[in-house]
């Protein structure tokens, strides 16, 4: 008898960018000029303070040991000094900061601690795939809301049945969003916020572009709203604001006793990310303000030139208030899954079609503002040219 392949692996559908580096490699062998805005995943150099940091780190035999799930308390302390200074919020660094390996793992991991089975996680289409692999590891039943233009991109809680709304455990949020770049006013937080509230629903707020925003606007914590610390935890990543995203460090911050949940969860499956990365990771969140600066200016100097190009090309494209993506909608009746796939294998542009993030988000595609002004140009004069033949 072979072995026997859980269900739940079964469940868990496709990752948008599984097959593409494979793909990528057969078609630069046979010569094609690709141009890869796929993945959020920038050629820009780490922080220099970065850097020194970890080889300063590594020289020092303790910093090789396993750092379980306290971790380097320089690093909780830089978190709960960059919160302070960001956004004015006191955070406990041994009781309300928890270390991650990227956030992606412990949002994912968020659902062991908050769910049981049959209980109701809801989870964003377009959005994250780790937020649907952990609410289906974690046994919930998964309810996805739709991220559309009618609702400005925005997951309103207040739509949902009663009944859904009684059985929901965990919700996942993404302001600004990744892929659709939308961005959520204070009303809104203020009604999801009370909803969480009223039925007893943790409200995972997954930040990890609130320092990449443009044309003066400032993405807010989700801890600005009065009430969120009953309900929530916040996520964040030094990997695109900092540019580190290989290094696979982030932190949450919350109610001592929701980190306190997933830290017990995290104690079963990891060790805590690298001592040395979390002392390199100290140093760069005490001068973010000085990392982050020239990084935002670079992704908004290509988001302006993308735009105009992609408009001059044939789309629609609005111009976004934050993140390093376009979503971009394609003329009704136009396949995502067709475009992506002619867009690559006939004018070498790596672009992820709308159907790669869920049914719902077909119609759209994102491109990643991960290559330099020129290509973004050529890549949006190739785009138009599979938008003609379309």
């Amino acid at each position: 008898m072979k072995p026997r392949i859980a269900d739940r692996v079964g469940q868990l559908p496709g990752y948008p960018l599984a097959r593409i580096p494979q793909r990528k490699r057969e078609l630069i062998a046979k010569g094609m000029d690709l141009i890869d805005l796929g993945a959020g995943d920038d050629n820009i150099a780490p922080p220099a303070v970065a850097v020194q940091a970890l080889e300063e780190a590594l020289r020092d035999p303790a910093m090789s040991r396993y750092g379980f799930q306290l971790g380097l308390p320089a690093f909780r302390q830089a978190v709960s000094r960059y919160h302070r200074r960001r956004f004015g919020h006191e955070f406990d660094p041994m009781a309300e900061v928890l270390p991650l390996l990227g956030s992606k793992e412990g949002l994912a991991h968020l659902a062991l601690a908050t769910c049981n089975p049959g209980d109701v996680a809801i989870v964003p289409e377009p959005g994250y795939q780790c937020y649907v692999g952990g609410a289906i590891g974690a046994g919930a039943d998964v309810h996805f809301y739709p991220l559309t233009p009618r609702t400005d991109f925005l997951v309103e809680l207040g739509e949902l049945p009663k009944d859904v709304l009684r059985r929901t455990r965990l919700a996942f949020l993404n302001y600004p969003n990744n892929p659709t770049a939308a961005v959520a006013p204070r009303d809104y937080l203020e009604r999801t916020v009370a909803i969480c509230r009223e039925y007893g629903i943790t409200l995972a707020y997954d930040n990890p572009y609130v320092e990449i925003t443009f044309d003066g606007y400032r993405a807010p914590s989700i801890f600005e709203i009065e009430g969120a610390r009953e309900v929530a935890l916040e996520f964040h990543s030094v990997s695109k604001s900092f540019t580190l995203t290989g290094w696979r460090l982030g932190w949450v911050v919350g109610s001592a006793e929701l980190i306190k949940a997933l830290t017990t969860v995290k104690s079963y499956y990891d060790t805590g990310p690298f001592l040395a990365v979390q002392h390199a990771g100290a140093a760069v969140l005490d001068c973010a303000e000085s990392i982050v600066a020239p990084v935002v200016a670079r992704y908004q100097a290509r988001r302006d030139t993308a735009v105009a190009a992609l408009r001059t090309a044939g789309f629609d494209v609005p111009v976004p208030k934050a993140t390093l993506y376009l979503w971009i909608p394609l003329p009704e009746g136009v396949s995502s899954a067709k475009f992506q796939t002619t867009a690559m294998e006939e004018e070498g542009v790596v672009v992820l079609g709308g159907h790669s993030f869920g049914a719902s988000a077909d119609g759209f595609f994102r491109i990643a503002l991960t290559a330099p002004e020129a290509r973004l140009e050529e890549a949006a004069t190739r785009l138009g040219k599979v938008l003609a033949r379309s």
